[in-house]
């Protein structure tokens, strides 16, 4: 079942996702793409006969997160006058998901609290084993080297160990509760689900508080010893110790000043809370013992209507790290960068999209023609982009390391532009198979990178050759591609004939690969006619402005507009505002930078009007509601919004 997150939390060791009434719907470990074990678990109320599940319709519900934080606040008022409002949060060092309920009531309530579980540990659904060890106040389900234990605070009264089937229902805890009463069943094997549960009596105006801890480890040893050295600390203490950890953290950002422009003087605390919640988001959606990332928290585990997100693409990634560099957070371009150099292939190239662990991801790209080359030009670029960024002592030092593995890369995509540019591969979108404008760019990007390394590496005959290619191909792109009449790039070649559909992709060629620079002034023109074409054939009206979606005749989940698109605008415009203010500063055309500035910043807010009620920025606005769709959050609409307000900081 697809079910996308309002909210996601973590640390280092542990990955969850929530949904906006405090509902888990994924638990990540050890890594964030593998395994999820977990199919449903949230809180229930009983009171008579009747069960009030916390993601019943009846709740109204506030969900947010703690000022610069990962820690979750979910605020329920039931019309019956319950009120529950929940702390979620992860440990600072260990895998544990603190889960604290105050549960209150404008009348006098009697009745139960469980908290119900139906976990597929190690993703598998049968074959699991659970038991309940009162003595060490917890309840553990396990398969494997994978353990998940449940503990409290106070210790839960009664519990239930049951088969999560129907054919045997009166066993089935969650069918358990339904008359107050568990059976306390040790343990059991198979398919099964659990419930823990308290008495709960609660004055008019008075509180109830029971803390659940879910805790993850790779041994039963491992796991008690984790639960036991946690259980005389205080919930408080933990998430203050939490909360000033992810401040610490967040401390090191680039400081921005953003001065106000005219017309939006309220938007800096806008610009900031995103600025700030999006490298939060990144720093949780990082394997920090690797250096990879996962593009989004899987949600389509089934590949229902996609290819599924718990993956990690080098395009992507290549853009995520040079955000984060850019943000003030360099050592994720060293950690990503040596992830790649262990998962390059033999042939100098990445593959579609890899486990964050780097073996080989699930692809339909497992041949030359399927593969997409534009994931090693990305690659190769953002290497270059951090190298320039080291100083000189270190650029020595990453290039006798990386090398050998730009050399084989740069000479892949020699091999793969025999002619100029590259031979037919799949497109970026995973789409269209053909010749396209945004993989010429990425591999002009790559070979320029690559070649001012060389020089420096003295390797000057390697430099000019990969040079010598870079310029080839952005000639012929020019050439061939750009439609003089229309005033834009053609999407590539298809079947032999050029696809004139426009694609917002072909912004490519200005961010990030630079093959147009807008300090060129004839290309500065083709850039303002790129942008013009794109408003006007791909902007979709919602919330108030419009979206960019990504070509004519986009289908892909009812062809709304998307949060990267969008952003790689803006961010165009942007770097078009940067250099008409430079090169026109004290001309008649001096106003002309500040018009484009404020026309980009109406995208960049109506990307953040598209995020869920905690934050996060999606893959994609639903076309028709404005609401977040699709993959949620998605790392590259992060990492381009991090791009979009340092240029908009640089501007002020």
């Amino acid at each position: 079942m697809i079910k996308q997150p309002n909210a996601i939390l973590g640390n280092s060791k542990l990955l969850v996702t929530m949904g906006k009434k405090a509902e888990l719907f994924g638990f990540f470990y050890p890594g964030r793409d593998f395994a999820q074990h977990l199919e449903e678990s949230q809180a229930c109320l009983h009171e008579g006969n009747r069960l009030i599940w916390s993601n019943d319709h009846e709740w109204h519900v506030n969900q947010r997160y703690i000022e610069n934080t990962n820690i979750v606040k979910t605020e329920m008022v039931h019309p019956s006058g319950l009120t529950m409002n929940i702390s979620d949060f992860v440990h600072e060092d260990m895998p544990i998901l603190m889960r604290n309920f105050r549960i209150s009531s404008s009348r006098k309530f009697n009745g139960k609290f469980f908290y119900y579980s139906n976990f597929q540990v190690g993703e598998m659904q049968k074959k699991n084993s659970a038991y309940c060890d009162f003595d060490a106040d917890m309840l553990v389900q396990y398969w494997k080297e994978h353990h998940i234990g449940i503990s409290s605070q106070p210790m839960f009264e009664e519990w239930q160990i049951g088969k999560a089937m129907d054919t045997i229902w009166w066993t089935n805890a969650k069918y358990d509760m339904e008359d107050g009463e568990l059976q306390k069943n040790r343990e059991d094997i198979g398919n099964i689900n659990n419930a823990i549960g308290w008495r709960l009596d609660i004055d008019e105006g008075s509180e109830a508080e029971i803390t659940v801890l879910i805790g993850v480890a790779s041994t039963r040893q491992l796991l008690y010893r984790q639960m036991r050295d946690i259980r005389n600390e205080t919930v408080e203490k933990m998430q203050t110790e939490t909360q000033e950890s992810w401040m610490k953290w967040l401390a090191k950002k680039k400081l921005l000043e953003l001065k106000d422009l005219p017309g939006f003087e309220s938007v800096n605390l806008e610009l900031m809370e995103a600025f700030n919640r999006s490298l939060l988001t990144l720093s949780i959606l990082n394997d920090p013992s690797r250096g990879s990332f996962v593009a989004s928290p899987e949600f389509d585990h089934d590949f229902e209507k996609s290819g599924g997100y718990g993956y990690c693409w080098n395009r992507d990634s290549s853009e995520i790290v040079i955000s984060l560099l850019n943000a003030g957070y360099p050592e994720y371009c060293e950690r990503f960068f040596k992830w790649c150099k262990n998962t390059q292939l033999p042939d100098g190239s990445w593959f579609q999209r890899y486990w964050l662990d780097g073996n080989v991801g699930s692809s339909w790209g497992n041949f030359s023609f399927s593969t997409q080359i534009d994931e090693t030009g990305s690659t190769l670029f953002a290497m270059e982009k951090y190298y320039e960024s080291l100083e000189p002592i270190l650029k020595r030092e990453f290039l006798d390391n990386i090398w050998a593995t730009v050399l084989s890369a740069a000479e892949y995509l020699m091999r793969r532009t025999p002619d100029g540019m590259h031979e037919p591969c799949i497109c970026l979108w995973e789409t269209y198979q053909g010749v396209f404008t945004y993989t010429n760019a990425a591999i002009y990007g790559g070979l320029v990178g690559a070649a001012r390394m060389a020089r420096d590496y003295n390797e000057k005959g390697l430099a000019d050759r990969w040079l010598e290619r870079a310029w080839q191909i952005k000639q012929q792109t020019i050439e061939q591609l750009w439609l003089p009449d229309e005033g834009y790039f053609a999407r590539g070649i298809a079947h032999g004939k050029i696809d004139r559909d426009i694609d917002a992709s072909i912004l490519g060629t200005v961010v990030p690969f630079n093959m147009l620079s807008a300090d060129d002034e004839n290309e500065r023109e083709m850039i303002h006619s790129i942008i013009g074409n794109i408003e006007s054939k791909l902007r979709v009206p919602v919330n108030n402005h419009f979206g960019i979606k990504r070509y004519e005749k986009d289908t892909y989940i009812e062809g709304n507009p998307w949060v990267v698109t969008t952003l790689w605008l803006s961010k165009t415009m942007l770097l078009l505002a940067r250099s008409i203010k430079d090169t026109y500063a004290d001309t008649q055309n001096s106003d002309e930078w500040e018009i484009m500035t404020i026309e980009a910043l109406e995208y960049i807010r109506w990307s953040l009007r598209g995020t869920t009620s905690a934050g996060m920025l999606p893959e994609q606005v639903n076309k028709f509601t404005g609401r977040p769709a699709w993959a949620i959050p998605l790392c590259w609409s992060c990492a381009l919004m991090l791009d979009n307000i340092i240029l908009l900081d640089e501007l002020k």
